[in-house]
């Protein structure tokens, strides 16, 4: 695994994505700390799985647990025009 400071790390980009296209993955430093890593997309893909829900709405469409809500039947007030 290569180890490469932020500042390379910038100017060499396209470098980087290269070699994740290629499975290899880099670790980027701040100030000597290891902060970030590029990686091959399977591996993202694994430790982060794309989320099959679209939006809101179908989150709240499989949501387990149903939802109850009341709606408040008072008048609305008088708003003038």
């Amino acid at each position: 695994m290569k180890t490469m400071q932020l500042r390379e790390a910038k100017a060499s980009l396209s470098v980087l994505v290269a070699a994740a296209a290629n499975g290899e993955p880099t670790v980027i430093t701040k100030h000597g700390k290891p902060t970030a890593m590029v990686v091959p997309i399977d591996e993202g893909r694994k430790l982060y799985p794309q989320n099959s829900q679209k939006d809101f709405v179908d989150f709240l469409l499989q949501y387990p647990g149903g939802i109850e809500l009341e709606r408040n039947e008072s008048p609305s007030r008088e708003v003038e025009f």
